[in-house]
Order: C-alpha cells, then structure tokens, then sequence
C-alpha cells in the first residue's frame, strides 16, 4: 500500500478513535438507543444517534477533504450503531464495520 494510502487510513482510524471514544460522551452512549429511557426533557434517541454519527461524518469529510465521504461515513455509522443498539451484533462487530468503511473510503480517495 502506497505510503499516502496508508497515512489516510491512519488518520482516518485515529479519527475514529476520537468521535467514538473521547467525543462520545457517556450520556451519548446511552441516548443513542431507542430503548433507553431517559428524563421526558432529554432528546430522543434519533437525535443522539444521528448527532454521533454527524461528528463521525465531519471528521470524515475533514480528513478527506470530501463532503460526499462525510455524508456516506454519517449515514454508515447511523446503520452501524443501529445494528448495534438494536443488538444485531456486538461491539467487536461494530467497530470492525467502521473501520471496513474507513477502508472503503481510503480506496475512493486514493483508487487503490
């Protein structure tokens, strides 16, 4: 893999770190799932998820430089976790379909 492929890809996955772990905050975590119950006044689960997976996307089109990646990276990463809340699949599964869509969208910009 050529050497401007392999810093996307690090970038992107390090960004991913970031979104999913340092800027998704506890309450994010549990808000996200529609079987949370949380106080009458907290947002819906829609507006959690879909405000997660946004960070994800922006931190997509900024590494990328593309605000079409951003726009599939948010919508992937909304399916994504819906899977997972919904308990389609774990958290190992999860996290391996990011980072199979970080792959993705390294080979779109690269075209490897």
């Amino acid at each position: 893999m050529a050497h401007g492929a392999m810093r996307l890809l690090w970038w992107l996955v390090a960004g991913h770190a970031l979104a999913d772990f340092v800027l998704q905050s506890g309450e994010m975590a549990r808000g996200k799932s529609r079987y949370y119950v949380g106080a009458p006044e907290e947002p819906r689960w829609f507006y959690w998820l879909s405000a997660h997976a946004l960070i994800h996307g922006g931190v997509v089109g900024i590494v990328t430089g593309s605000a079409g990646l951003g726009v599939c990276e948010s919508i992937a990463h909304w399916l994504i976790d819906f899977g997972k809340c919904e308990k389609l699949y774990g958290f190992d599964t999860d996290q391996l379909l990011h980072l199979g869509c970080k792959v993705i969208w390294m080979i779109v910009i690269v075209g490897i």
